[in-house]
């Protein structure tokens, strides 16, 4: 075992990070989307 093993800075749970990392990616791909379609709807 080496040394960052040993002397970890978090032991938090990893699954709600990436659940977080999901969701904000997801809702800032939903929000160009709105626009884009907003836009498109707009202008024709």
């Amino acid at each position: 075992m080496n040394e960052f093993e040993k002397n970890v800075q978090s032991k938090r749970n990893d699954i709600g990070d990436s659940a977080v990392g999901f969701i904000v990616s997801f809702v800032f791909f939903a929000v160009i989307f709105g626009i884009a379609v907003t836009v498109q709807v707009i202008g024709s």
